[in-house]
């Protein structure tokens, strides 16, 4: 019979070194610093909204600022502007601030 041996390494050769983290939170127990990262300043939603309400022909009311109501389905749009298609009326082109 052979005398097998188990081999195991050490506690300290199987850890991985604990990476160190500064030191950036505040005294007195406060809040820790958020992990998160911040949110991307393009994400893309307003093209998935145009998008979608273009493809269901989804009928839309648009209000400007001076408070006069537009009725009617996009057509489609730009970073610029929106194409609007009203029934028994004129076709309109809206600009976007």
């Amino acid at each position: 019979m052979v005398n097998r041996r188990m081999f195991r390494p050490g506690f300290a050769d199987a850890k991985e070194p604990v990476p160190v983290r500064p030191n950036n939170h505040p005294p007195h127990g406060g809040p820790a610093p958020s992990k998160k990262p911040t949110p991307p300043e393009l994400t893309h939603a307003e093209n998935f909204y145009w998008i979608k309400q273009m493809q269901s022909r989804t009928p839309m009311v648009i209000v400007l600022d001076d408070g006069e109501t537009l009725r009617g389905t996009v057509e489609w749009y730009d970073r610029d502007c929106i194409k609007l298609t009203r029934q028994g009326s004129a076709n309109l082109m809206i600009f976007k601030k």
